[in-house]
């Protein structure tokens, strides 16, 4: 099987923090959530990858990723300039994938568990699509699936009254034939290509469409408070390592990993699950909670933290509690003259500079 990454899309609901990058090169437990979309596909056998690149600062993903070999792949790029609907994107793909059956994976979802039995069932059997499911409690935002005696009869995007709790997780299983759909298809009323519309073409002229049922957590990050969410996910499965240096009247508990060049100094106190990047200095007074996410060259003092990111090379150091923030690369927080509440929160873009 080949795979196709998608990282296009305008990001609108994650701005600032998108208007200097893509949201899949966000980072989520200190690893761009594009990664975690390319290292399920070859956990899975997948190891010839493309990715569809959209327009905002797609060098930043080739730039990350490279040619793959650093993550076990081979990877492809593909332009495909202003976002038209992941059918659309899919599309775009056809001259890579060939005749050869493929996964479409949206760089923006985060799954745990793989996709690895799923894609091997899809093999197996002779059907022309495959889409994973998962119950969710607010399934109008998303693709919907309508289930009858077991085979899947209806798609609806974004249905305004769902006729169930069961959402297309951004993960599809193709083959040849959903191109045929594809070439059927006519802009929606969001102006895009839907490719819940092209599965339904499929089901409609009776080509054999699975479905599968996650057993595990999946997380769309479109929204702040989704990346929030998916990094606790991810922190509860850390692994602790103190890489760094922990001076004497510093105290760490928990699951907490520390990296290199690392230094966290007296009178601070860090409680897991916390990821802290390399090169980083931490103290003196300095409280990180719990599922909070620290990146490479951050600098904070007299500050306290917790169920936060903070991306690389920022700077903390106001005497406030900060919670529930995503903080973008090279941010500046200090202290100012004016009082504000004790517990603030925070959507920040790049270089980006607050005095609080």
């Amino acid at each position: 099987m080949k795979g196709v990454v998608l990282s296009g899309g305008y990001g609108t609901r994650l701005r600032p923090l998108t208007h200097t990058g893509p949201k899949q090169l966000i980072p989520i437990a200190n690893k761009p959530m594009l990664f975690y979309a390319i290292e399920d596909l070859r956990d899975a056998g997948v190891r010839d990858i493309a990715i569809i690149l959209g327009t905002i600062c797609p060098e930043k993903v080739k730039e990350a990723i490279g040619d793959g070999s650093k993550l076990g792949v081979k990877i492809t790029y593909i332009h495909q300039g202003e976002p038209k609907g992941i059918a659309h994107a899919v599309a775009c793909a056809r001259k890579f994938v060939k005749n050869e059956p493929f996964v479409v994976y949206l760089g923006d979802n985060v799954l745990k568990g793989g996709i690895g039995d799923f894609a091997k069932e899809f093999l197996k059997g002779k059907y022309d699509a495959g889409i994973l499911l998962s119950k969710i409690k607010n399934p109008e935002r998303f693709g919907v699936a309508e289930i009858k005696d077991g085979k899947v009869v209806k798609l609806v995007e974004k249905p305004k009254v769902p006729k169930s709790d069961l959402a297309l997780v951004g993960i599809y299983l193709f083959r040849s034939s959903i191109f045929k759909a594809i070439a059927q298809l006519k802009p929606s009323w969001r102006s895009e290509y839907e490719i819940t519309e092209a599965i339904d073409y499929l089901i409609e002229n009776k080509y054999e469409v699975m479905h599968h049922t996650v057993k595990g957590w999946w997380k769309d990050t479109g929204k702040p408070e989704d990346i929030i969410e998916a990094n606790h996910l991810l922190l509860d499965d850390l692994v602790a390592a103190h890489n760094g240096v922990i001076e004497e009247g510093a105290t760490v508990r928990g699951k907490v990993s520390i990296g290199k060049g690392t230094v966290v100094s007296g009178r601070s106190f860090i409680k897991g699950p916390v990821i802290i990047g390399e090169h980083c200095e931490i103290g003196p007074n300095v409280y990180i909670g719990p599922y909070t996410s620290i990146g490479n060259d951050c600098f904070l003092k007299d500050v306290e933290i917790e169920s936060s990111i903070v991306m690389d090379g920022s700077k903390i150091e106001c005497n406030k509690r900060i919670v529930d923030s995503l903080i973008g690369r090279e941010s500046l927080i200090i202290s100012g003259v004016n009082e504000l509440p004790k517990a603030i929160r925070l959507v920040l873009g790049e270089n980006s500079y607050i005095s609080v």
